[in-house]
């Protein structure tokens, strides 16, 4: 039986409304993702099946008892809680009184003798009522899940970078143990690191689930079912990534044939209505009631949405030297950013700058701009260098004007490629009607924004173009065509981005932060950076800087058969895996006990350190499987 379901629905403003008619289910251990170009109503979709809002017309029916969690598009503002308060916010009042308790805890460790009694009795009061409302077994929740997705419970969620901000409310909604999660756009503002260790949690603790994401790589490991929303309507795909870009393209070639079919045959009775008093013999009428339907069918049609129009105003050619940065190296406070970094950037080169979230990618963007002085070292720019910013905080937008007033910056008119045009007819280019031209920027959606930043970035001439996390929001065709793009602009690129597919196919150079401020330095992209760098730690080799231009070479990596032990150790990992689960189980069942909480101290940090313990050796033991099971299949090929 489908654990959710969607029959005949209609909703959204206007005529005809943006879901139109929609019937779908989903079932119990479905991975689905929508997909679908920006403003068809991916979002307004997932917030029909989470309750959220309610639809216009049709029915919406979720099997009896079924629990939903949602993991929203943006990073809500208010929560200045610890992370451990905001994970049990998740539960609604249980979770209010667990906070409590968890706060008169925390006070307790450091309170005063005078204090010390008025707290012990409040906690009384409130164990009292976590023991009536199984407050135990939420609480047992809340710290497995913080365990499982490493996070602090006493770091506060306001300091948090935007990526362990993503982490924490994932942890929020999971700690309610869904049926079915809901993600919108989940690997926005993570790096590759937690964009790769949410896919491998996903397939290994999650059943069922409903994404939108623009990460094909991710949309690639994920999907089961692929569910497309397209003027109004919604198209089922049961199969993979590639097999459904092939079915759709077949899918919308036989509709432009039928388009094409109707459209000639409407032509041709408009000719014989024409003819005037033949039309109106009694005989013809019910051709001229068809055609009548024929009209009314072809007004009714939904065009499809446009593609963006994406053309880069390029500006004379730089010199051939554009950037040269000589052992840079540059601290904020104690944490060291970049550390004796040296590299040449050449006209025509497109270079991709990837590591972990807080590393310092746009620090060291800002650094090669000049913007930000190093400590030591220098930086220096060739000739004729015209810059074009991409800013991922979208700070370039002034949030209370319109679309028309940023692009045109008080002129009706921009210059470009050395004519004048409209700022309305450039913005069209962007999918933005007239009338959109005169909204406020804060009522734009994150996908509107991202193309209105591009139309900013492409309405001036550019030899440099520096874009930071130019890909967050943007649908996948949208995506695909700024790639073709950049692929042929002739300028210079510098990239920070954590979509795998976009520098794959993009960028010709990589720059690789490790946490210690190294940055190496690698030909090609992110697959060709996974091929090439230190396979036991991101440093470079002893005694070589990272900024060096002598890139390491590509190692292919050598087939091999299991040996004797590691067949061995692969045949014995399912029972491992299954007694350490076995005791992660019992543990989890003691803990959850009410009486648990009772304890000492030192008993419940042991208790604590041994799940820990556990769940570690499960982490490590699934690695090892998936490691050896590689061995063994490279050796089979």
């Amino acid at each position: 039986m489908a654990l959710i379901g969607i029959r005949d629905l209609c909703w959204g403003f206007g005529d005809p409304p943006l879901l139109e008619n929609i019937t779908l289910q989903i079932e119990k251990g479905e991975r689905v993702c929508l997909v679908g170009r920006n403003g068809v109503g991916k979002t307004s979709l997932l917030k029909l099946l989470s309750g959220e809002i309610l639809p216009d017309s049709g029915d919406i029916w979720r099997q009896q008892g079924i629990t939903v969690s949602v993991l929203e598009q943006d990073v809500p503002s208010g929560f200045d809680q610890a992370i451990f308060d905001v994970v049990a916010g998740g539960f609604g009042e249980k979770g209010r009184t667990l906070v409590e308790y968890h706060g008169i805890c925390r006070k307790l460790e450091t309170a005063a003798d005078e204090d010390f009694s008025k707290l012990t009795k409040t906690q009384d009061v409130l164990r009292h009522r976590l023991d009536a409302e199984n407050g135990w077994e939420l609480l047992r929740r809340v710290e497995s899940i913080l365990s499982r997705t490493g996070l602090d419970p006493e770091k506060k969620f306001a300091d948090l970078s935007a990526g362990l901000k993503r982490r924490a409310l994932l942890a929020r909604a999971l700690a309610l143990e869904p049926d079915l999660l809901l993600l919108d756009e989940p690997t926005n503002h993570l790096d590759i690191d937690s964009i790769i260790w949410m896919e491998e949690y996903f397939l290994r603790n999650v059943a069922t689930l409903v994404f939108v994401s623009h990460d094909r790589v991710f949309l690639k490991k994920m999907a089961t079912r692929i569910i497309e929303l397209d003027r109004g309507r919604v198209d089922s795909y049961d199969c993979d990534y590639e097999t459904y870009l092939k079915r759709r393209q077949a899918s919308a070639d036989a509709e432009e044939r039928q388009n094409g079919v109707f459209d000639k045959k409407l032509a041709q009775e408009e000719v014989w209505i024409r003819q005037g008093v033949k039309a109106r013999r009694t005989r013809n009428e019910g051709r001229v009631k068809a055609l009548k339907a024929m009209r009314e069918a072809r007004q009714s049609r939904r065009k499809k949405i446009g593609s963006v129009r994406l053309q880069v105003q390029e500006a004379d050619r730089t010199g051939k030297l554009v950037i040269e940065a000589k052992d840079v190296s540059f601290s904020l406070g104690e944490k060291i950013i970049v550390r004796d970094f040296s590299t040449v950037v050449m006209r025509g080169d497109k270079v991709g700058i990837i590591g972990p979230i807080g590393v310092g990618k746009t620090t060291l963007l800002r650094i090669l701009l000049k913007e930000i002085t190093p400590d030591t070292g220098r930086v220096r720019h060739g000739t004729h260098l015209e810059i074009a910013y991409f800013d991922q905080l979208r700070l370039q937008l002034d949030m209370e004007k319109t679309v028309r007033e940023n692009i045109g910056e008080g002129n009706d008119f921009i210059v470009f490629n050395g004519k004048k045009r409209h700022v309305i007819s450039y913005l069209q280019d962007f999918l933005f009607a007239p009338e959109r031209c005169r909204t406020p920027i804060h009522i734009l959606s994150g996908g509107e924004k991202n193309r209105l930043m591009l139309a900013k970035l492409f309405a001036k001439p550019a030899n440099v173009l520096v874009l930071d996390e130019p890909t967050n929001d943007l649908d996948v065709e949208s995506l695909e065509l700024l790639e073709d793009v950049l692929f042929e602009y002739s300028g210079t690129l510098l990239i920070v981005s954590h979509d795998r597919a976009f520098l794959n196919n993009v960028v010709t150079g990589t720059l690789a932060f490790d946490t210690q401020g190294e940055v190496g330095e690698y030909a090609g992209g992110y697959d060709d950076w996974l091929l090439q760098r230190p396979k036991t730690e991101t440093l470079p080799p002893p005694g070589k800087k990272a900024g060096k231009k002598s890139t390491p070479k590509p190692k292919s990596p050598k087939t091999r058969k299991l040996g004797y032990k590691e067949a061995q150790e692969l045949k014995d990992l399912p029972q491992k895996i299954d007694r350490l689960e076995a005791d992660q189980k019992s543990l989890y069942e003691f803990m959850s006990d009410p009486d648990f909480y009772k304890k000492t101290k030192g008993e419940i940090a042991q208790a604590k350190s041994r799940l820990a313990e556990v769940e570690q050796k499960i982490e490590a033991a699934y690695l090892r499987w998936e490691a050896l099971e590689r061995i063994a299949e490279g050796a089979s090929r």
